[in-house]
């Protein structure tokens, strides 16, 4: 199901070939992606290579989904015969709009004809800015900053202004909702720059934020440790529950965070967004459906959520160590043979066993994320209700498996 003219357009990370498929398989109206250099997930995510392009761009448009480039790091002079290969690279495979946060990168986008967005990264709190950048840009994400109120505001003076892009229609506002947040004034951070001469700010964050710090007085030599918080790591932001006051707010755009982050976690939040999107526009929109889907989100990797600075909040909100998750993945085997007609996989079983009653988790380059319970399986060729390492598992699927895939069991995380 995909974007209607009167819905909120919900973003997807594709940070590799499993997650983009994930992202069209559960209800994406459009995916963000990395081609090799000068995205700000340069080192974290898989990323493509240039030749990649056309498929990337070919699989969405099979499935009615927009692909944007984000091409929005700090540009040098050394980078900009690249950054103009990656822009007439992306105008010749087809990709609907760059995303982008340096001016020169604007210029070379509007000269090939491509349709540019504007980064976070350029830091847009107010409509005089906005202005200034409708020259170049039809889509602009807001400071992650601004709460609500000051969105809607600007949100109301593009309508009363008649504030338009280079298309012609109305600038649309995208904002974060859901994923990391960074301690740093919209992403704009030095500290591993400093601290391991790795540029945040040109794909190459070391994440130094998020580990645990003690703050020692230097004058007694007293060590603190501050309750276990990690004091630069906020927790992931969450919308979900108060989406009924972004829609109000104007917003176009909701964008999930992601690229560096496993192709459930893709196919999980991009399918629980897309239930309440829908939700929205039907009536559907309820307190009951809202405790289920913060549930369903909390089963794939998070460090605890909160509602960033959108309802008027000054401070941030503190993770703990590790994934919060309520359900973790165990590798267990590969895939190995796909019968079409009967729809059955199997799996050779690499690692741990699998019993009749598991949950499994199935990911591939072409297959995206599967998640199912094993129902009925035949080991070794014999109906079975368990199977151990080095058996051959088969199991009723409905879509096709491939022997890039890999068999994973979900099981609980104690946390």
């Amino acid at each position: 199901m995909r974007k209607q003219p009167d819905k909120i357009e919900l973003m997807a990370p594709a940070g590799s070939w499993e997650a983009l498929q994930a992202a069209i398989d559960n209800g994406a109206d459009s995916i963000y992606f990395g081609v090799e250099q000068l995205n700000m997930r340069a080192m974290s995510s898989i990323n493509f290579e240039l030749d990649d392009l056309p498929e990337i761009v070919s699989r969405c448009e099979q499935n009615g989904v927009r692909s944007y480039l984000t091409l929005n790091t700090i540009v040098y002079d050394h980078d900009l015969l690249m950054a103009k290969k990656l822009i007439q690279a992306a105008k010749d495979a087809g990709v609907s709009a760059v995303i982008v946060a340096d001016q020169a990168i604007m210029f070379m986008a509007r000269e090939a004809g491509l349709e540019v967005h504007i980064s976070t990264q350029i830091n847009i709190t107010n409509v005089e800015t906005l202005k200034f950048y409708s020259t170049f840009a039809d889509t602009m994400v807001l400071s992650r900053e601004l709460s609500l109120r000051q969105v809607k505001h600007i949100t109301e003076q593009i309508e009363k202004q008649q504030i338009k892009g280079p298309s012609g229609r109305l600038i649309e506002i995208e904002i974060f909702g859901h994923g990391a947040l960074c301690m740093a004034v919209s992403g704009k951070c030095h500290m591993s720059l400093h601290t391991y001469n790795s540029s945040a700010n040109r794909g190459a964050c070391k994440q130094n934020c998020r580990k645990p710090y003690i703050v020692i007085d230097k004058e007694s030599g007293i060590e603190l440790e501050i309750d276990n918080e990690y004091i630069m790591s906020p927790k992931d932001l969450m919308v979900l529950d108060f989406l009924d006051q972004v829609k109000d707010a104007g917003v176009k755009v909701l964008k999930i965070e992601g690229r560096g982050r496993a192709p459930e976690y893709v196919a999980t939040t991009v399918k629980t967004y897309r239930e309440a999107i829908n939700a929205l526009y039907d009536g559907g929109f309820t307190s009951e459906r809202i405790e289920r889907w913060v549930k369903q989100l909390a089963t794939v990797y998070n460090r605890g959520f909160w509602s960033g600075y959108y309802l008027g909040k000054k401070l941030g909100e503190w993770t703990t160590p590790g994934s919060h998750a309520t359900q973790k993945k165990i590798y267990i085997g590969r895939g190995w043979h796909y019968y079409p007609k009967a729809k059955v996989a199997e799996f050779k079983l690499e690692a741990f066993d699998l019993k009749q009653g598991d949950k499994i988790l199935i990911t591939g380059p072409t297959t995206g994320v599967i998640e199912t319970v094993v129902d009925q399986m035949y080991v070794n060729d014999q109906p079975g209700t368990k199977a151990q390492k080095g058996d051959v598992v088969s199991i009723k699927i409905d879509k096709k498996i491939r022997l890039a895939d890999k068999l994973y069991k979900l099981v609980k995380n104690e946390i």
